[in-house]
């Protein structure tokens, strides 16, 4: 229990994704917070002055101007509930569905800080279950558990001062009801049912993100003969949180009934105290009585839900937390390129001449080797380059590096005199890229092409197919620019997705063009097809080709090595044949 306490005082105290919104929309959630303690007050008045309302109606009190008072506070306070409770409902929800819309924003954007290496540091199922199922507990932590919270200990000092003015004996005795019910009743049920709400949390975010993976890899599993073999896994995932919510609610059933004895204990003290403390006044013991019995229906409302809430909290500040292990964005920095007054300048300089220069580069990923090692080339403008180097001896990183989405540990990556890793997003507007597998989305062929060009007409469009060789495709589609790919391409070849790929990046224009393994997937022949078409549409642009084969390295004006971080070879293919015994081995040794 302690080391809960001291887990969520931390978090709390470290916050960073939470606590800017509470100042961001103070205003709106002290707002909620008054209307929602008022619509207590005049829900417990309500029935407060309907009880001695109905008790004074009994005596039959010789004149009804009598219970004037009374039926007026009836009707101020029936009208009144609801208009709260209406009012709090909306500035509650205002509040919170801003601060759910704000971290889903600062969610996008700190998984579009990692750009490019998101998918190396995050699970799809990960991602998701953030986007989905932390928001909404982030959401429900707030609706139903700090809100009630905050209404009821403000209720609960305003119980104690208010009998604690009739007598210290009665204030002390409401002390102790409002202590049990705010914080040892609670605290109980977090001791207990605490570890089953985490399991339960635990065991649902890893169910998220298996039935991701698995749905991703179906067809695997039902290929190697053991998709039983998963059904009966995950069927005992759901025997195991079945089991665990049957024992949370049979204790939530124990705990209600504890909490309705406590309560049925505390009319029988307070119509006791209203009979030694109203005695021979106005109205009656009865009218008093009644009343103040009455008026207590609505604190229990206030009070039952906590220790539900509290359980509750527990397992949503889980969600805070895997929240504040995600990088934090700058959204300050973001600024729109339209109004940078030196992106546009240094887009302009890096266009008018795209030669790349790298000087002295070295790169390393925190707490590893160096990746890159002084490394210092040119490449002119409209030169065809070929990457090539074993698994991990960088040459991702290098194109990363071009791209500006890394910054060299030491050295500089220009282009035309600016450096890359200040284009920001103005990047795009000098590099494209083409990757190994490029995603085709669920919508019609042409709105997957106009994301590498959003104002490209229909002609440009079909322009930009032809040159890659798909002008039969389109022609064959039912419905032409019209007709849906399906789910990551899968309407099309692995060839035909390649194309596609490479008629995005036509449309994109751009200067320099990096190729990371375009063809790695594809046989020889399509492999060698899609090389020529690659060469020819982007002939007259720089061409970075990033490749483990070798294949189609006679048609690139040069060819640089890496190993182990530093250029080994570096020259055209004729050169490197007649040089170089290891280049030549390695032709040998792939047959090209």
């Amino acid at each position: 229990m302690t080391g809960n306490v001291k887990r969520m005082t931390s978090l709390v105290k470290h916050d960073a994704w939470i606590r800017p919104f509470l100042g961001r929309y103070a205003k709106t959630l002290a707002l909620a917070l008054a209307l929602g303690c008022c619509t207590v007050v005049f829900a417990a008045g309500l029935m407060f002055t309907s009880g001695w309302l109905i008790a004074g109606s009994a005596e039959m009190p010789y004149s009804i101007f009598l219970l004037g008072t009374p039926l007026l506070c009836v009707r101020v306070f029936g009208v009144g509930k609801p208009i709260l409770r209406y009012c709090e409902r909306l500035a509650s929800h205002d509040w919170v569905l801003r601060l759910t819309s704000g971290l889903r924003k600062r969610l996008y954007l700190s998984f579009d800080e990692e750009g490019v290496f998101f998918r190396t540091s995050h699970r799809l199922g990960d991602a998701l279950g953030l986007l989905a199922e932390d928001i909404e507990h982030v959401q429900n932590l707030y609706l139903r558990c700090v809100f009630p919270s905050v209404i009821a200990l403000t209720v609960g000092i305003g119980l104690c001062a208010a009998f604690g003015c009739f007598s210290a004996l009665a204030g002390f005795v409401c002390f102790l009801f409002v202590a049990l019910e705010l914080f040892v009743v609670p605290a109980v049920s977090v001791n207990v049912n605490g570890a089953r709400q985490l399991r339960t949390k635990e065991l649902s975010s890893k169910r998220y993100a298996t039935c991701t993976d698995a749905l991703m890899g179906i067809t695997d599993w039902t290929l190697s003969g053991r998709k039983n073999d998963f059904l009966n896994a995950w069927r005992a995932g759901q025997q195991e949180l079945d089991a665990l919510k049957e024992e949370a609610h049979a204790f939530d059933r124990k705990r209600d009934l504890a909490q309705h004895i406590v309560f049925a204990l505390a009319a029988v003290a307070l119509a006791c105290w209203c009979a030694l403390a109203f005695g021979g006044q106005q109205g009656g013991q009865a009218n008093w009585i009644l009343a103040f019995a009455l008026g207590l229906f609505p604190l229990m409302d206030a009070f039952a839900p906590l220790p539900a809430a509290a359980t509750l909290a527990l397992g949503h500040f889980d969600s805070i937390e895997r929240l504040n292990k995600l990088p934090q964005p700058n959204e300050e920095k973001r600024v729109p390129a339209s109004v940078c007054e030196t992106r546009p300048c240094d887009a302009a300089a890096a266009l008018a001449s795209p030669n790349i220069e790298l000087s002295g580069v070295s790169f390393s990923y925190p707490g590893q080797a160096p990746t890159l090692e002084k490394i210092s080339l040119s490449i002119p403008h409209g030169q065809h380059v070929a990457l090539l180097g074993k698994s991990g001896s960088g040459k991702t990183t290098m194109a990363h590096l071009l791209r500006g989405d890394l910054r060299p540990t030491e050295g500089t990556v220009d282009v035309g005199g600016v450096a890359c890793a200040k284009l920001g997003n103005e990047a795009s507007r000098v590099f494209s890229v083409c990757q190994q597998e490029t995603y085709l989305f669920n919508d019609t062929l042409r709105n997957n092409l106009l994301i590498a060009q959003p104002h490209a007409t229909d002609g440009a469009l079909r322009e930009a197919l032809e040159r890659v060789g798909l002008k039969s495709l389109l022609e064959r589609l039912p419905e032409g620019l019209d007709t849906l790919v399906d789910e990551a391409g899968l309407r099309f070849s692995g060839g035909e997705r390649h194309r596609i790929a490479f008629a995005r990046t036509l449309l994109q224009d751009t200067p320099i063009v990096i190729l990371d393994e375009p063809t790695v997937s594809l046989d020889p022949r399509t492999e060698q097809a899609a090389l020529d078409t690659m060469l020819e549409v982007f002939a007259s642009k720089t061409i970075v080709l990033i490749t483990h084969h070798l294949q189609g390295m006679k048609m690139m004006d040069r060819i640089l090595f890496l190993d182990k971080g530093s250029i080994a070879l570096d020259g055209s293919p004729e050169e490197l044949e007649r040089a170089s015994s290891s280049y030549r081995s390695l032709l040998a040794l792939e047959g090209a």
